[in-house]
């Protein structure tokens, strides 16, 4: 597998493109920001996404997710939990980034639960629940590989914030601490900054 990386938008979102090289197949993680130049990315290496996968639904994650699923006809897929954050995507988006933005929310045509596999080419991955961050946050983990997409529960020196009014601190223990003892020495890619080792 391959693991493409692209760094988008004002929060600087990390977008993977999981990429099976025999098949071209490609898993989109976290569809951020600029949907053109993520279908241009595809398009110059003529992959062939199957999926868009969200981390949690916060909008510096998803905001290219609706125009790529018209681009590509794709599904969206996220943690059932998290369907109120991605419904309210443009609301968010606009108090966030403190300025009018009008956004379609990608339409949900899968939700994710824990132990969920997610296959494209030969590559197989399996969703692991990290609630905390948000209560819908996932990882998603390639064993074969030994690598791990943490979204914003775990960085290399931090973990996700926890003041929201939704986030769960109990729940973001449990999560980390679980991640830190089930996947210790697996690369991990995050939804900001640099990749790192558990």
């Amino acid at each position: 597998m391959k693991i493409q990386t692209l760094v988008l938008g004002q929060l600087e979102t990390n977008c993977y493109l999981a990429i099976d090289e025999i098949s071209g197949e490609c898993l989109i993680i976290d569809p951020a920001d600029d949907a053109e130049l993520i279908s241009d990315e595809i398009l110059r290496q003529q992959l062939k996404p199957i999926a868009l996968v969200a981390t949690h639904g916060h909008y510096d994650h998803i905001m290219a997710a609706s125009a790529l699923q018209l681009n590509f006809d794709l599904p969206f897929m996220v943690h059932p939990e998290d369907e109120f954050l991605v419904k309210e995507l443009a609301k968010r988006a606009s108090y966030w980034q403190q300025e009018e933005i009008q956004l379609q929310p990608p339409k949900i045509t899968d939700y994710l639960k824990s132990g969920q596999e997610i296959k494209f080419g030969k590559v197989f991955m399996k969703v692991v629940h990290t609630p905390g961050h948000t209560p819908g946050g996932i990882c998603i983990v390639n064993y074969k590989e030994k690598t791990i997409f943490t979204g914003d529960t775990l960085f290399s020196n931090t973990i996700g914030r926890t003041d929201l009014s939704y986030s769960l601190p109990k729940k973001m223990n449990k999560s980390v601490k679980n991640l830190k003892e089930s996947f210790q020495d697996f690369a991990a890619f995050p939804g900001h900054g640099k990749s790192f080792i558990i």
